[in-house]
């Protein structure tokens, strides 16, 4: 008898039908009240025994249905994770630590992912978000990108799903240019304030900042970056040059206001739902020698 504690009631089944088959045999082989000819007793062993192999037959059926049934319970709750763990990546997804990416500043969700990606390159993430992609929208399976926390509704947050740690990614080398155009090439996870920090070294600095500079390149890019200087230059997401960008099916993609625009002026402030920025080119001013800052005490 198949011995299954998850399917109780096929243990029942097949006692059912063991108890059937042992009434047909005891039914069959009492004695005959009559004689009858031997002929009717050739059809009538005969069409016993089709009855026991049509029973047998169902029990089989059921029993091979019920494992079906068992193995894809079992792919369905463990084979997203265990899929994810089959991917080759230059950094490493965490499967026990994922609290922490539940949190974010505005404090009001908490939505606990089955997994965080802490990526050391950019091809970390195209191949994590190209494997859900292709897995299909029946994984339910959904992806964030996770900055500093600061976001306010979750943003950042995807329930037991994947969120992408981009203060882990390791891309090249921040480079600022500093003749004719001045710009600074930055990764995604990068913070405002090492920006600030290294571009000064040549005089510049960025056009647009948020008041807050402890915050990522690609998490402010994502909510337009708005601040007290956006009056004068606008908000960041109108001082960038160019993006490069890796989409929902896992393609790393550059753009800019020529090139692949229509994704370019979607990824600047669309709340990271059309890619994730992995890097920008940002656009620098001469740094001012001297300027006002105002303290606030609460």
């Amino acid at each position: 008898m198949l011995q299954n504690p998850s399917f109780p009631w096929l243990l029942h089944l097949s006692g059912f039908f063991s108890q059937r088959n042992w009434n047909c045999k005891t039914k069959h082989l009492q004695p005959l009240a009559s004689p009858i000819s031997s002929g009717k007793l050739m059809r009538y062993t005969a069409a016993s025994f089709l009855r026991q192999n049509n029973m047998l037959f169902i029990r089989s059926f059921m029993v091979l249905f019920l494992c079906c049934i068992t193995v894809k319970i079992n792919l369905c709750f463990s084979g997203i994770p265990y899929s994810l763990k089959t991917l080759t990546l230059d950094g490493h997804l965490n499967f026990d630590e994922v609290h922490n990416a539940a949190r974010d500043f505005g404090n009001r969700y908490q939505l606990l992912p089955s997994a965080v990606l802490h990526p050391n390159s950019v091809s970390d993430i195209a191949t994590t978000v190209k494997h859900i992609w292709e897995m299909g929208s029946h994984s339910e399976l959904t992806v964030a990108a996770r900055g500093h926390g600061h976001s306010l509704q979750g943003q950042a947050q995807a329930h037991q799903g994947v969120v992408i740690n981009m203060e882990s990614l390791q891309g090249p080398k921040m480079q600022v240019y500093a003749e004719n155009s001045f710009y600074v090439d930055v990764s995604g996870g990068e913070l405002w304030i090492n920006i600030l920090h290294e571009s000064v070294k040549y005089g510049l600095a960025p056009k647009s900042w948020t008041d807050y500079l402890h915050l990522t390149v690609g998490g402010t890019l994502s909510n337009a970056g708005i601040s007290g200087q956006a009056f004068q230059h606008g908000p960041q997401i109108s001082n960038v040059h160019q993006l490069e960008v890796v989409t929902g099916k896992g393609e790393i993609i550059n753009c800019s206001e020529k090139q692949n625009s229509e994704l370019f002026h979607s990824v600047l402030g669309g709340l990271g739902q059309f890619g994730i920025i992995t890097r920008a080119r940002i656009s620098l001013e001469p740094a001012p020698d001297m300027v006002k800052a105002n303290y606030h005490h609460g």
